[in-house]
């Protein structure tokens, strides 16, 4: 309900809509990836740290450009102390 005229209300939901595209895109990444809706993480700040940690893990593993998915990334960086070293460009 607005007072708006149908023009505006028009950009407003287009604008909303963009925004939950991107919102929906970085949470469907944090939970495919990392299983982040499984996590029974829930005493005091370890649920907000977890998921700091988590995009931060996922923008570095994003910025590389190589044929594996972001999963198998962090999968090889865990095993790889050399292919860890080029992601974080060491």
């Amino acid at each position: 309900i607005s007072s708006l005229p149908p023009e505006e209300c028009q950009l407003i939901g287009q604008y909303i809509r963009g925004h939950w595209g991107i919102e929906n895109r970085l949470h469907w990444h944090l939970d495919v990836t990392f299983r982040e809706d499984a996590c029974r993480a829930r005493k005091d700040y370890s649920a907000t740290n977890l998921n700091t940690l988590r995009k931060f893990a996922l923008t570095i593993v994003s910025q590389y450009k190589d044929k594996l998915s972001l999963r198998k990334r962090l999968f090889k960086a865990a095993l790889n102390i050399d292919y860890l070293k080029k992601l974080l460009k060491i």
